[in-house]
């Protein structure tokens, strides 16, 4: 095994602070575009995906050595854009930057739960048009809300809304007893069986080839009139023309996405313009700070990389979850 620790660093936006990570080993910054980014591949002990991801990584992936590339790691909590299939069958251990964002996250969930509940839009528009109407809105206290994705994300979620007395329940990889904060945990094959249930739908869940489509169209059909819905996960993981249609035939009280199939959302797409949407352009996450955190977590990696400690938020490639530690080797 090679004893180098060239690490590579390729940012699809902005770049991440350097001198830190230079105190411990050999660094060097390549943007996509560089027509060098093949042989630094071939160079590098560690790569670091930054910012985002950039379609020609994995156009010159094949120069990305068996024998050398040994670790992964990219700066977004979820890992499905870097699981190009040559990525995923080259023997380098992958890791993500899971937990870094977790509570702001689900701050955002519970922001825009409470946003549709108390009717703050309503609020806003008839503010804009000076008028003084009074209305009933709605609680949050006494509700379920059913959380797609009980990972870090989603658990921080029902921690925040149960705290606000709301039972919470959870769709999981397979079925098992619940832990809290947790009222139960179901399979993924009961989704459309359940959903009736609960009167919010936050979905955190990563996306995987079992995740894909996961709240289609029947689901969707089987919400309960009034429903609000949340996306926080991946665009994908939704049926966004079955919400859309949903909600604009008032079967369903709210939709939030966060994440997008396509992003950026077009700018005719009539989600801008349909009542009981709220869009926003992937930023749940994105608080004061955020990128100072992403870091720290990315010297704290670099470090046991360099050491040959257990890495942090390892993923498992042929499914697209975090798995337990593991050293790369």
């Amino acid at each position: 095994m090679t004893t180098t620790h060239d690490l590579l660093v390729v940012p699809a936006g902005s770049s991440p602070d350097l001198t830190p990570l230079r105190e411990l080993t050999t660094v060097r910054l390549v943007r996509p575009e560089d027509p060098l980014l093949a042989q630094a591949l071939s160079d590098a002990d560690g790569l670091v995906v930054w910012d985002g991801f950039d379609a020609r990584i994995a156009q010159a992936w094949e120069a990305a050595a068996p024998q050398r590339l040994r670790w992964v790691h990219t700066s977004s909590a979820g890992p499905d854009r870097l699981l190009f299939p040559a990525l995923r069958h080259h023997p380098s251990t992958l890791t993500c930057s899971r937990g870094v964002l977790d509570t702001d996250i689900a701050e955002y969930v519970l922001a825009c739960a409470l946003g549709f509940l108390k009717d703050l839009p309503g609020t806003v528009r008839l503010q804009g048009e000076h008028r003084w109407q009074h209305r009933e809105t709605r609680s949050l206290a006494g509700r379920r809300a059913l959380v797609v994705g009980a990972g870090s994300i989603g658990t921080e979620v029902a921690r925040l809304f149960s705290a606000l007395g709301v039972r919470v329940d959870g769709i999981v990889r397979s079925a098992r007893p619940a832990v809290a904060p947790f009222g139960s945990f179901s399979g993924p094959e009961t989704l459309a069986d359940v959903v009736g249930d609960h009167d919010l739908v936050l979905v955190t869940a990563p996306l995987s080839e079992s995740t894909r489509g996961l709240l289609g169209r029947e689901v969707v059909r089987r919400m309960r009139p009034g429903t609000i819905v949340v996306n926080v996960g991946r665009g994908p993981v939704v049926d966004e023309d079955a919400l859309l249609e949903a909600l604009q035939e008032r079967r369903i009280g709210g939709v939030a996405l966060d994440v997008w199939t396509r992003e950026p959302l077009a700018a005719d797409s009539p989600w801008w313009d349909t009542p009981g949407a709220l869009v926003s352009p992937h930023l749940a996450g994105d608080v004061a700070g955020f990128t100072a955190r992403l870091e720290l977590l990315l010297r704290d990696q670099v470090a046991r990389f360099v050491a040959g400690e257990p890495l942090r938020h390892v993923v498992d490639k042929a499914h697209g979850y975090v798995t337990a530690p593991t050293v790369a080797s």
